[in-house]
């Protein structure tokens, strides 16, 4: 007698599948939100990592990092060349001035054979010039390798962005507080006759003071005594998203204002509610996205291209408009520029404080009359200087010595 041998019929292992498939589906935003969490508590450590660096840094010098340092073209007239002497242009022989925080922290940070190789002579490979003056040149020269090198700190692991048309990419930039007011000048350095020394001139410091409130101010030299308002309250450094060339409101700035200076201070949000004309608006029916028709930079001028450089589409932050908000400029990549920070997480980005905590600020912190004036030198009001942050606790988070308690628990 034959024994009946046992085995799946078609359906059964139809129903198998398709159970697997089901368990397969449930498990995988599961694995996905596991990965994230992990990325994302990689990107806290990093930012950690850069905290510590700017304590020993200050530890061993006694100040901050300066933002927006290095050196300037100097004589023989053959090399130096007043028309490119302001920093905003690109130079071969020197970085006019233009370096970030980040630059200076190298050290403080594992990386010393990369600072070794920006604080001396570089050869050029047969290029031109021959040899690379120390410090480099302007942070824009992709020939110059420093400059083009990834830095692993610097990375967020949850933001994708990769290689050209940047250089080497940041997802952390210096706070410079509530104001865009002449925010790339810091002192507003002016040239006083002669390639340097630079001197600033009394209207400029006045500038300065009332409007750059944040722990870092570009061209000046800064200190922990300089934060009154506590370390523990104010926040020192942001995350932010690098350009993926996709037209996001978060990485990618419009010419919006075409140079005028007025309609951003005066009302931080004037781009987000134009609808019409050359200037910046967005896609009502995707709205993290720029409008087809918007002017928006060329395609090297993405958020957080250039580690390097000060400029503050590349390395800074403010607190004005809340995080992962759009970017709005007067119409360059290096002039006033409302940019909050932003990330690759959902619901937030994180912040670097004063003492080295970081913290995950959420899209919904309180943030204020978006259309306020911003602080500044010369105005009235409740944004004449000395106010209190018409941005909330966002603001206040980014002043350093405005007087202003914060209660909450961030």
């Amino acid at each position: 007698m034959k024994r009946k041998q046992s085995a799946f019929t078609l359906v059964e292992l139809l129903v198998v599948i398709a159970i697997i498939g089901v368990l397969v589906g449930l498990l995988l935003p599961a694995v996905q939100a596991a990965r994230e969490a992990a990325r994302r508590m990689s990107c806290s450590n990093n930012f950690k990592q850069l905290g510590l660096a700017m304590h020993n840094y200050h530890s061993a010098f006694k100040r901050l990092p300066q933002h927006g340092t290095g050196t300037h073209p100097d004589q023989p007239v053959n090399i130096w060349i007043p028309s490119n002497s302001g920093n905003w242009s690109a130079n071969t022989h020197a970085n006019n001035m233009r370096l970030s925080l980040l630059v200076g922290m190298l050290p403080f940070m594992e990386q010393q054979a990369l600072w070794e190789q920006i604080s001396n002579p570089l050869d050029n490979n047969g290029g031109t010039p021959a040899i690379w003056n120390a410090f480099g040149p302007t942070p824009d020269q992709i020939a110059y390798t420093p400059w083009s090198t990834e830095v692993t700190t610097l990375r967020c692991p949850s933001d994708p962005g990769f290689g050209l048309p940047a250089l080497g990419r940041t997802n952390y930039a210096a706070c410079a507080g509530d104001s865009t007011d002449w925010i790339r000048d810091g002192y507003h350095w002016v040239r006083a006759g002669q390639p340097l020394p630079y001197v600033a001139t009394t209207g400029s410091a006045a500038n300065s003071n009332a409007a750059h409130r944040g722990v870092f101010v570009a061209g000046r030299g800064m200190k922990f005594r300089d934060i009154l308002d506590g370390l523990s309250n104010t926040i020192a450094m942001g995350e932010i998203s690098t350009d993926l060339g996709d037209r996001d409101i978060t990485t990618m700035v419009t010419d919006g204002t075409s140079n005028n200076r007025n309609n951003l201070r005066n009302n931080p949000s004037w781009c987000r509610e134009q609808t019409a004309g050359p200037g910046a608006f967005i896609d009502p029916l995707r709205p993290r996205f720029w409008d087809a028709t918007t002017n928006v930079r060329s395609a090297a001028s993405g958020r957080g291209y250039r580690w390097a450089d000060s400029f503050p589409l590349f390395t800074m932050m403010t607190t004005i408009l809340p995080p992962n908000t759009e970017l709005c400029s007067m119409g360059s990549l290096d002039r006033d520029l409302v940019a909050s920070n932003s990330s690759r997480h959902q619901g937030g980005a994180h912040v670097l404080l004063g003492d080295g905590a970081v913290k995950f600020i959420t899209d919904s912190i309180e943030a204020g009359n978006s259309r306020a004036p911003m602080v500044r030198n010369g105005s009235t009001g409740t944004s004449s200087p000395g106010s209190a942050s018409p941005y909330g606790l966002w603001g206040s988070l980014g002043t350093r010595a405005s007087k202003e308690v914060i209660q909450e628990e961030l």
